[in-house]
């Protein structure tokens, strides 16, 4: 599980405001709200990529704020994570992509990191992929390999940040169908922060919603859907009028 309390991190200005979040285990929980609300500062914070002014995170028994940085790099192999630019390397192969995190945390032979690569592409639909450059990828295939890499080394703990940003509409809904069908697989616990709300609410078994720095909702998508604030309203129910 993920338990935060009390987040607050500044910039030039405050982004998070004492946030308040708990993700149960095996959860697939969707982190929705307006552009520059925090949710990506949010996702950083969990794994320490960013570090609050207060605050505490706690992950799988964890305290994670309090861990070295040995300590952090061990806690880090739990967790696999897709960022909003797929943030691969144009140098590297896909193969090699996907291989990054297993051959930089674990000492696993080659014959098992190869065979890691091609169930992973199996399932992301890009068999025999291996040797192909990112520059010679489509925006869909692209998002592909970074959830292999994401998924590669098993992690309980998946975070997705953006997973279908600028994919046309039947790509998006591949990408969604593919992570909840990860995630039924493995039973991992995944934060998911989607702009896409047509897509991503279905698929989820809670959310959560941020507003200027603040998470104001958490529950179920049926209860956003009738939520009596009127930010989670408007929001959840893509009503163009209102106070946002």
């Amino acid at each position: 599980m993920i338990e935060l309390r009390g987040i607050q991190k500044t910039f030039d200005r405050p982004v998070l405001k004492g946030v308040d979040l708990f993700v149960p285990e095996g959860c697939l929980y969707g982190l929705v709200g307006p552009g520059a609300s925090g949710k990506s500062v949010l996702l950083k914070v969990m794994t320490a990529l960013l570090r609050p002014e207060a605050g505490s995170v706690r992950i799988a028994g964890k305290d994670v704020l309090s861990l070295s940085d040995l300590e952090l790099q061990e806690f880090r192999k739990g967790i696999g994570m897709l960022f909003q630019n797929n943030a691969l390397f144009d140098f590297m192969t896909v193969g090699e992509n996907i291989a990054f995190p297993l051959r930089r945390l674990f000492d696993l032979p080659e014959e098992e990191i190869t065979a890691r690569i091609e169930e992973r592409l199996r399932v992301v639909s890009l068999p025999g992929f291996e040797d192909r450059l990112p520059a010679g990828l489509s925006g869909g295939q692209k998002k592909r390999v970074g959830v292999a890499r994401a998924t590669i080394a098993k992690a309980p703990i998946v975070l997705y940040d953006e997973p279908a940003a600028g994919l046309d509409p039947v790509t998006s809904q591949k990408i969604f169908d593919l992570l909840r069908a990860e995630q039924r697989a493995t039973g991992a616990t995944v934060v998911m922060v989607s702009s896409d709300l047509d897509r991503l609410l279905p698929v989820t078994d809670r959310i959560g919603m941020m507003y200027r720095g603040e998470l104001i909702y958490d529950g179920t998508t049926e209860d956003a859907r009738q939520s009596s604030n009127p930010y989670v309203y408007q929001f959840i129910n893509g009503l163009p009028e209102g106070p946002l």
